[in-house]
């Protein structure tokens, strides 16, 4: 077994809530989640938005919450075209919002805390 197999059976991947105030009920703000951006998903953007990480465009922050955005048991949220186009007709700061909250790498303590 390689070194990189061996690397990838120890890591341990932990889902980050992502809160959207914007898509709040009742029963508070909406939460959704999703595992740390990796490698492969940035790879995955750039093929189809070649200068992803110089000049995010809104489309590419879309793509990026159907890829990544999970309910709390880990599947999907959002699986199919209809549902890009949905979120397409977001307004923008909730799709930036939620984009730059799954770039975030540091949590604050409060959120560790709600963790």
């Amino acid at each position: 077994m390689g070194l990189a197999r061996e690397l990838r059976k120890r890591r341990k991947v932990k889902q980050r809530v992502v809160t959207v105030p914007a898509w709040s009920d009742k029963d508070g703000d909406f939460k959704l989640y999703c595992t740390p951006i990796t490698c492969y998903d940035l790879n995955e953007l750039q093929k189809k938005h070649p200068d992803f990480l110089n000049n995010t465009s809104i489309a590419a922050m879309v793509d990026l919450i159907v890829m990544k955005a999970e309910d709390k048991s880990g599947d999907q949220l959002f699986t199919s075209a209809e549902d890009r186009m949905d979120l397409m007709g977001e307004v923008t700061d909730v799709i930036s919002d939620i984009a730059n909250q799954m770039f975030a790498e540091i949590e604050t303590q409060e959120q560790q805390v709600k963790n």
